[in-house]
C-alpha cells in the first residue's frame, strides 16, 4: 500500500473528446490497454488547500479513459509516450456539479461487453486527498484536470476496430473507437 497518493501528469497533446478516435501508433508494440476514470474539473485557483476545502474548489466532474501503452511504459523511465500519445486521454461527455465523487460507479465496456465495474468509494487515497496533496506543490487553476485512476485489472486489450466506453449514471457515456495508424 503506497503511503500517499501518487500524481501523475497528462499533456494536453493526448486530450480528445468523446467520438474521437484514440490512435494507437504504427510503432506500438502493445498491449494498448484502457483505464476508465472518474476526472475532476477545477473551478477556481487553488494552492495549500486542506482537505477538508479540497472539493470547493471543484467545478464538476467527468470521465476520463487513460489510454496506456504498457511496452512503453515499462521501456521509458517516464511515461511520457505510454500515457501522453497524441489522442490517448478521452474525455467527456460532460462536466457534471453537485455529485458524491466518493460515490461513483465506473464502468468499462468494449465492444458492448463490460470489461470493468468499480465504484470509487473504494478508492485508496480519497479525491479530497488528491487534490489537497497536489495544491501543496502546483498551483491548480480553473479548467485543469485531475484523473483519479481505476481499479483492477484492464484486459483484454485494445485493438484496430474496438468500440471503448467508459459509464457513469450521472456523467453519462465517454464513447472512442479505436484504430491503428497504418
Amino acid at each position: 500500500m503506497p503511503e500517499q497518493a501518487d500524481i501523475g501528469y497528462r499533456s494536453n497533446n493526448a486530450l480528445i473528446g468523446s467520438g474521437h478516435d484514440i490512435v494507437i501508433p504504427a510503432d506500438a508494440r502493445g498491449p494498448v490497454e484502457y483505464e476508465g476514470e472518474l476526472v475532476a474539473v477545477i473551478g477556481r485557483v487553488a494552492k495549500n488547500i486542506t482537505e477538508a476545502r479540497a472539493l470547493d474548489y471543484v467545478a464538476g466532474y467527468t470521465l476520463g479513459n487513460d489510454v496506456s501503452e504498457r511496452a512503453w511504459q515499462k521501456s521509458d523511465r517516464t511515461l511520457w509516450r505510454a500515457k501522453n500519445s497524441d489522442t490517448f486521454k478521452p474525455m467527456g461527455p460532460r462536466i457534471v456539479a453537485g455529485i458524491d465523487p466518493m460515490k461513483q460507479v465506473i464502468e468499462v465496456r468494449i465492444n458492448g461487453r463490460t470489461v470493468s465495474s468499480y465504484n470509487t468509494a473504494g478508492m485508496i487515497f480519497g479525491v479530497a486527498q488528491y487534490i489537497a496533496r497536489m495544491s501543496r506543490y502546483v498551483t491548480l487553476q480553473p479548467n485543469d484536470v485531475i484523473w483519479f485512476g481505476c481499479d483492477g485489472a484492464t484486459i483484454p486489450a485494445l485493438n484496430d476496430g474496438d468500440l471503448v466506453e467508459v459509464l457513469n449514471d450521472a456523467i453519462g457515456v465517454l464513447a472512442n473507437r479505436v484504430r491503428r495508424e497504418a
